[in-house]
Order: C-alpha cells, then structure tokens, then sequence
C-alpha cells in the first residue's frame, strides 16, 4: 500500500497530526500498534490543559504549550471531547515567594495570563487549599479535558475525511527503497516518501530502524489514585504544588468526566512499567495534605500508572538530519498534551515543505457524533427511544451509559473492539464499581455486533481474552 504521508504511532500527538492532514488532499495512514489509539502515555495522562506559565522561554515546549493552549478550547468545542476551563494554582507555602516569582517571569516572556495571590485572593478560587498555604500563582487560562477522548476524536475526524486509522500493527522494520520508506508491520508492509515519526516512548527505537538519530530516553512512571464523582464538589481548579527538577509535582485536580485525581508521582522506571505499587501511593498520600486541605483517600475507586519518556531538556519535532523525508517528534512529556494541536500544526508545515497541500473542498470539520445520555433533555431522550429502544436500556448505571451508545462506538470510525476500548469512549465501566456490573453485558454487545464468539472478546490489546471458557458447556476434565 502506498500513501502520501504514513504517521507512526496513535498516541495524542500522532492523532493530532493525521487529523491535521486530512484537510488536505493527500493520502495518510497512521500506523498504532496497540488495539486502539490513545493506549500509551495518552491513557494515563493527567488530562491537565497548561497554560504554558512553567516553560522555559524560548524553548518548543513553551512555543507549543501556549498555542496548543490557544487552539484546544475551540477544538473541543467543535469535536465535543469533555473539557472545562477551570484554572490552575500553584500554591505556595511560606518561603515559596521566590519559586511563584520565578513562575510569574516565565508567564511574562511566555505571553501567558498569570497572576500571584495573596492565600485569601486564592481561597476565592479554591476554597480547600491546606492551611500551610500561604500563597498561590493563578492561571486562568488553565483547565483540564479527557485526554484518551480528544485522540480519539481527532482520529475519528481524520478517518471520517479519508486518513486509514491501522491498529494492532506495530512497526517491525523500515528502510528506503528508491527514495520511498518500506514501513513493514505484521499487517503488511505501507509505502510513503514522507513518515512522521509520532512513536512516543518508541520514538528512538523507530528512527534506528531507518539508520536516523537515536536519542538518550528517560522514562518516568506516576502512579495516580481516582476519585469517585461525589468528590467534585470539593475541587475548583487544579492545584499544583511549586514544581521542582522531577516536574510539576503532585496535583489534586478535577476530571473532565466529573471525577477528581490525585497524582502523578515521578519515578525513574522501565518503557513498559505501569505496575501501581505501595511506595508510588505512599508518596501521593503524603503530598496531597500539602496543598490541599480534605483529601479523601476513602473515595478512591481505582488506582492506575502511566509512563511518560522524555528526551533531554525540550521536545524534539524537526526533520531529520540523517535521512530525508523522516519528520521526528520524540520527548513529547509535559505539556505534550496541550501542545498536540501546535505540533501537529507545525508538522503540518514541513510535511508542506515535501508534498502540496491542496485543500480537501469536502472536508468535514464536524463529523456527526453520538449524544451522551447525560446530555439529553428528557424530551430529547423519549424522541430517541422511539427511534431505538437501545436508548431506553442502561448498561453501565455508575456512569449512565446505554445499550445505543455502546453500539455506537463499536461502530465508530475508528472502531472500538476491545472492552477497553468501548470504556475509553463511552465510559462504560469507569464508575463506581469499575466495570463489575456492566463488563459482561459490554461484551455481550462487542460480541453481537461484530459477529465474533463471547470467548473471542478481548479486555484490550494483545492475548486479553476474558471469557475463555464457557464453562456451562465444558467438560469437568477440560476446566
């Protein structure tokens, strides 16, 4: 298969850059090897929108930081991925002046909106900051959305305009054959003379395959604890402790869905390891009651961890200088999230440099997209019904999710094969009880819908399968 531009890797940033390009009329793949986009560092990222007051000046990371920040609440305005501009404080103890000072210059040069408060102007805004609290930065430009629904999003724009979304197909080779990239995966093998290197964590090992630059990569786990919804109301905005050379520190902040996190921690770990153990815990449980003044470990209905790689001191998104037509973004950490929609915009402008970027006169910009139950009127809901009684059928209760709305996301533009998959669009089994009400009859749907048996259904990539055995049917000797 030949194409125009191939992307590599279905992370946020990697989404960000197809969905860029389908407004164009060249011919894109995006090549992700696990079950589905968003599964990587974009599954486990905080989902915070930084207004960009903590970049060093003059680096990428503040250049993308404050436009990514500009583009996103339009974005997600357009695409309906959850979001709430809510602000953010750092908060300070006595003896913290010096470090808010420092972060109010970097907002200066930054162009970003940022101002010191007294404790009693930041109680204002948050009314639960820890008594030891003595002063805050406040961004108002600052918010939070749902980081695995924005990829998402952006991948099914891009696929609604012609991009190929290819999941569950890792590269396994590239090399160059008459000035074309061969890009093979166990899927087959994809030709471009433009590839854009979205790997993430991966990035490096990619670029080595191609004989281009190799990178030094630290790898970093954070471990967080999620709240039940009923937290909410005691959150106002994201707090941030004074940040320190491990990174912005541990955070309370809302979620876009309504939850509340506590987290990231920051530990030196392996590529693959989001293993959650007792010290990671420990050391949010001691940092919270720092900044903020009722934490509720008690509420907690799930613990997770992700890993985020970072490359030096800046992100890495330029041409490389080894082999011609291999665009490179390596060392997307913090605020990579924010800065997605800039990348992608700037890729977008040496991906130009190579091929022309025609307008696509049919490009659709807001592609249809299924309701959320929550956000229905009850009139609304009734006319559903009477259309599809799979609106009237809740599935997931914790979360208010119905049969209709699952089904949907099986059929998706990039489909959801995978419980986890569904989860991550839907939010069936994110609740309260995690799953252990609405899991069966999730797969049950997957299973109708796409015509594969119950024991076929995986919990998300690789040899997951959960119903392995429909035991009322086996053989004693077999279980």
């Amino acid at each position: 298969m030949t194409k125009d531009v191939i992307v590599i890797g279905g992370g946020i940033v990697g989404c960000a850059v197809v969905d860029r390009l389908a407004a164009s009329r060249v011919s894109v793949c995006l090549l992700e090897g696990g079950d589905d986009v968003a599964v990587g560092a974009t599954r486990a990222n905080s989902g915070i929108v930084h207004a960009g007051y903590d970049c060093e000046p003059g680096t990428l990371k503040a250049r993308f930081n404050v436009r990514g920040n500009a583009m996103l609440w339009s974005l997600v305005d357009k695409l309906g991925v959850p979001a709430l501009k809510c602000g953010s404080l750092v908060a300070a103890p006595v003896g913290g002046e010096a470090g808010l000072a420092e972060l109010k210059r970097r907002a200066d040069l930054n162009g970003v909106r940022a101002e010191i408060l007294t404790r009693e102007q930041a109680l204002e805004i948050e009314p639960n900051l820890a008594q030891g609290i003595a002063s805050a930065l406040y961004a108002p430009d600052a918010g939070v959305v749902s980081p695995y629904q924005l990829a998402i999003a952006f991948a099914d724009r891009a696929a609604v305009n012609g991009v190929e979304v290819i999941t569950e197909a890792p590269v396994t080779a590239m090399r160059k054959e008459d000035g074309v990239f061969v890009v093979t995966t166990p899927k087959g093998e994809y030709r471009a003379k433009t590839v854009v290197n979205c790997a993430g964590a991966g990035a490096s090992a990619v670029n080595a395959m191609v004989g281009a630059e190799t990178f030094d990569t630290e790898y970093r786990k954070g471990e967080y604890f999620v709240l039940d919804h009923t937290e909410r109301v005691n959150v106002s905005t994201v707090i941030f402790p004074l940040p320190t050379a491990a990174g912005k520190g541990i955070l309370v902040a809302p979620t876009a869905d309504g939850n509340v996190i506590y987290g990231p921690t920051s530990r030196p770990a392996d590529a693959d390891d989001t293993a959650v153990d007792a010290e990671g815990l420990d050391e949010i449980r001691r940092s919270v009651p720092l900044t903020y003044a009722r934490p509720a470990f008690n509420k907690c209905i799930r613990v997770y961890c992700g890993v985020r790689s970072a490359v030096g001191g800046d992100f890495i998104v330029r041409p490389s200088e080894k082999v011609d037509g291999l665009i490179i973004t390596a060392g997307i950490c913090s605020p990579g999230l924010t800065s997605a929609p800039a990348i992608a915009e700037y890729v977008e402008e040496l991906v130009g440099q190579r091929t022309e970027l025609l307008p696509k006169e049919d490009y659709i910009s807001s592609p249809p997209r299924t309701p959320r139950l929550e956000e229905l009127s009850e009139d609304e809901l009734n006319a559903l019904v009477k259309k599809d009684s799979r609106w009237g059928r809740i599935v997931c209760r914790c979360e208010k999710v119905t049969e209709a709305e699952i089904v949907a996301a099986v059929h998706s533009p990039v489909p959801a094969r995978t419980v986890d998959a569904v989860k991550r669009r839907v939010r069936a089994g994110m609740g309260r009880c995690q799953g252990g009400f609405c899991s069966t009859r999730v797969m049950e749907i997957i299973s109708e819908e796409l015509g594969i048996p119950m024991r076929e259904i995986r919990k998300g990539a690789g040899h997951s399968e959960i119903a392995v055995l429909a035991v009322k049917e086996a053989d004693y000797d077999e279980i």
